[in-house]
């Protein structure tokens, strides 16, 4: 790995003061697989050093969750034993600001049944969702990356460098550089991004309306008031400002459950429980998906459409260019975190209801009465293609271009 231990450090440093923006007096919550362990180690460091009360950290291994599947019967796998909820009774409590490291293997989980992966996914997701919801928007969170060694193999096969090859992508779509000064490059990205948010409020468009020569041809009704957001969001309980996902160039609101219409055809793979979708397309009536087709994955996607009643419905659009550095990187990331930030993407499942006037002190069941979709799942999936022209629709009928040929209009 040729990275500097001083690069390493201000990336920690980014992570730790700029996305999640610890606070004195915090616990920390540290997700990280036990390959990164001396980043973990960096990470915890900073974190103290920002004011932590305690860093607790969650250890995973991608060798660890396959063996588990390939041996492990499903009813095992999907029982959230006492212990576990005892943890989402505490974070309820706690409040913790998480952090959260990707590295996993792409191909983790090839070969493993989908629909045991769907169904066990399932089980836990429900039992979880509610301290889930307690906590939302309630606390900081982050979501940033580390290079694995198979992770680097799965974005450059047969490269003899492919992990510094990795951390040179990462890096530059995080706005890390030797010389430069990360935290005022994320000030000056984070107001461009705020920017535009606010000319798309200042719209008060109805719907959108998608149109690609591959096929998408799809209108999605937005919900009246709900707020197009970017880059940052604020921590309700204590004010902080957070950065959620780096790398991040989306802006993003939730439309309303149940009202789009089309064919949307995603231009990116989907790296869903580590295993790939490849070359699909979903066709939606009266706001549901209802039919999907997939040259690679084709049952692992009808699975997760299925996987509860909001699970067919679109939780987010967002508006990505395709100037975006994640994008000129020329490569796809096999993880959400970055592919998701090289275009125009939508998202089956939970919507956010921090979009609504008011939206972090709603409960879900609120949040649902004025459109929001609900789901165990959030699954985005990219149709930004490079001659996608989307227009906003005024409550008049009056068309606005937002978008011509991948990029604002």
């Amino acid at each position: 790995m040729s990275i500097s231990k001083a690069l390493l450090q201000k990336y920690a440093e980014l992570i730790v003061r700029t996305g999640a923006n610890v606070q004195k007096g915090q616990v920390v919550q540290l997700a990280v697989s036990v390959e990164q362990h001396a980043f973990a180690a960096l990470l915890m460091e900073e974190c103290y050093k920002a004011g932590a009360k305690k860093v607790n950290v969650d250890w995973s291994y991608d060798v660890q969750s396959r063996l588990n599947y390939l041996w492990a019967d499903q009813e095992t796998l999907s029982t959230v034993l006492p212990w576990e909820e005892a943890k989402l009774k505490q974070a309820v409590e706690d409040l913790p600001c998480r952090i959260f490291i990707a590295s996993e293997d792409p191909d983790a989980m090839n070969g493993i049944d989908p629909q045991k992966l769907s169904a066990v996914m399932q089980r836990r997701g429900t039992v979880m969702k509610p301290y889930r919801d307690a906590i939302e928007g309630k606390h900081q969170w982050v979501i940033a990356a580390y290079p694995s060694e198979k992770w680097a193999r799965k974005c450059f096969p047969g490269a003899e460098n492919a992990v510094d090859l990795l951390w040179d992508a990462i890096l530059k779509t995080v706005r890390v550089t030797e010389d430069g000064d990360p935290v005022e490059a994320w000030r000056k990205h984070t107001e461009f991004i705020e920017q535009k948010a606010a000319w798309l409020n200042e719209q008060g468009f109805a719907s959108l309306r998608y149109r690609s020569a591959n096929g998408t041809d799809f209108t999605v009704e937005l919900i009246p008031g709900a707020k197009w957001e970017g880059a940052g969001a604020i921590n309700a309980n204590n004010g902080a400002f957070y950065i959620p996902n780096m790398p991040t160039e989306e802006i993003f609101t939730s439309p309303i459950a149940g009202k789009c219409e089309g064919t949307l055809v995603a231009v990116k793979p989907l790296s869903w429980n580590s295993q790939l979708i490849e070359d699909f397309a979903i066709t939606f009536e009266h706001g549901r998906a209802v039919s999907c087709r997939a040259a690679k994955g084709q049952e692992l996607l009808e699975q997760m459409i299925r996987m509860d009643k909001g699970a067919a419905m679109l939780g987010e659009v967002a508006l990505v260019p395709k100037e975006s550095p994640v994008n000129q990187c020329g490569f796809l990331f096999y993880k959400t975190l970055f592919d998701e930030n090289a275009c125009c993407h939508c998202a089956l499942g939970m919507g956010f209801k921090e979009v609504l006037p008011d939206g972090d002190n709603l409960t879900m069941a609120q949040a649902q009465q004025q459109g929001i979709n609900d789901s165990i799942i959030h699954v985005d999936f990219m149709v930004g293609a490079d001659d996608l022209d989307i227009d906003g629709i005024r409550p008049d009928g009056t068309a606005v271009p937002v978008f011509r040929n991948g990029t604002w209009a």
